[in-house]
């Protein structure tokens, strides 16, 4: 089972759907904003992914984070405090997530997508 989460108005989860549909690899989408996520979700991508590649600090939302906000994601864990803010806060992730099976990659590049459906 593949499944791309994302923004559907985000230019990078775009380029990745359309590569997918092109490519005739088959998958669900899940919109953050839509379909929401849970703190099972955030965690299960966190025992795969660091949280520095996991969270966008150039995002709009970032920004706009206090700095007592911002202070709940330094370390090489995010406790409660961070996740609660990433369900709160969805486009604070950086997009698109891929889990393909049970393999979870962030980003869109053409040929890293090339070579995990290889």
């Amino acid at each position: 089972m593949t499944t791309l989460f994302g923004i559907k108005n985000c230019d990078t989860v775009k380029k990745a759907r359309k590569w997918l549909d092109t490519n005739q690899h088959s998958f669900d989408f899940h919109d953050f904003r839509i379909d929401g996520l849970d703190e099972e979700k955030i965690t299960h991508w966190l025992s795969y992914i660091e949280p520095a590649v996991l969270v966008n600090r150039r995002s709009t939302t970032w920004k706009q984070l206090s700095d007592a906000e911002k202070s709940y994601f330094e370390g090489d864990t995010l406790g409660q405090e961070a996740k609660q803010i990433l369900l709160q806060q969805p486009t604070l992730l950086k997009r698109p997530i891929l889990e393909k099976g049970e393999d979870v990659y962030v980003g869109f590049k053409e040929q890293h997508y090339s070579s995990i459906f290889s």
